[in-house]
């Protein structure tokens, strides 16, 4: 299913994007529930077959809004996608159970291609920003394995704003047990992890940078109510999956070596130009000396 839903973003990444949006949350909001859990074990791993910085790409991204807005609904809350807009928040959830809380969301996907190690790939002040006064809590989600797993100040901001650092391993194991919130069973204590985390005593200024995501996977395994060893077990399936996505991107790029192997001199040439974005530069430099000319 997960292949599906990439194929769907390729084939409207051509037409308008608004319409594009709405065509992706109708299909993503159509998928069975146990296809849907596995395109959430998925989502996070960007494919190396979509084009980067493209509109593919930014579609892609997208789509995990739609996705994550989903998964917070089948754990038991009102939740959308936003409209695109600048300085925002992507999803936008609230209690329905009479808890009276609400939340912003923001989802992340990389590459295995490219490491996110700088804290602007995290965005987590923006999205303490984007909470408003209106919003209680503000939720980072992002692939378990794509965080910092040392030090970084992603932790430190996070635990110094109450953002709660979510990964979608966590959301996937989650909705696989059937977690879900409900008037005897509130999730507003996993949003509020990070002051949780911060007021521990134990936790000095000097390791505030420290990854923190076993501390969150403390939080994950008691709202479910799951012993450590099996938590840990699950866990460990989610790696074995990202290793055998792994090799599937690495075959990707292998068959893509191999196709360059066999152009000639001239279509290398022309791969080239326009991998380079040469004849772009010069189509910007030309209309600007264009209108300075006139």
């Amino acid at each position: 299913m997960f292949e599906q839903l990439v194929t769907k973003i390729k084939a409207l990444s051509i037409i308008d994007f608004k319409d594009a949006t709405e065509e992706i949350r109708i299909f993503v909001d159509d998928i069975p529930e146990d296809d849907f859990k596995k395109i959430v074990k998925q989502i996070g791993t960007i494919p190396e077959n979509i084009e980067h910085d493209s509109t593919e790409e930014k579609l892609y991204s997208k789509t995990s809004d739609i996705v994550l807005a989903r998964c917070f609904r089948l754990l038991g809350l009102a939740s959308r996608a936003l409209d695109e807009r600048a300085d925002s928040a992507d999803i936008l959830a609230e209690s329905i159970s009479g808890y009276n809380y609400s939340l912003v969301a923001d989802a992340k996907c990389f590459r295995l291609s490219r490491t996110a190690e700088n804290q602007k790939d995290f965005k987590v002040s923006n999205l303490s920003d984007w909470r408003g006064s209106e919003n209680e809590y503000a939720v980072l989600v992002a692939p378990y394995f794509q965080y910092p797993q040392s030090t970084s100040q992603i932790y430190s901001k996070a635990l110094e704003n109450n953002v709660c650092l979510l990964a979608w391993e966590h959301i996937s194991i989650l909705l696989e047990q059937n977690v879900k919130e409900t008037i005897s069973l509130s999730m507003e204590s996993l949003w509020n992890a990070s002051q949780m985390i911060a007021r521990d005593k134990s936790l000095s200024f000097a390791n505030a940078k420290c990854c923190f995501l076993p501390k969150m996977d403390v939080y994950v395994a008691k709202k479910i109510g799951m012993p450590d060893t099996k938590y840990k077990n699950l866990l460990s399936k989610y790696k074995k999956l990202i290793v055998y996505r792994g090799r599937t991107e690495i075959a990707y790029w292998n068959n893509c070596i191999d196709e360059i192997k066999k152009y000639t001199k001239e279509k290398a040439i022309e791969e080239l130009i326009k991998a380079k974005k040469l004849q772009e530069k010069i189509n910007v430099i030309s209309q600007y000396i264009d209108k300075l000319s006139r």
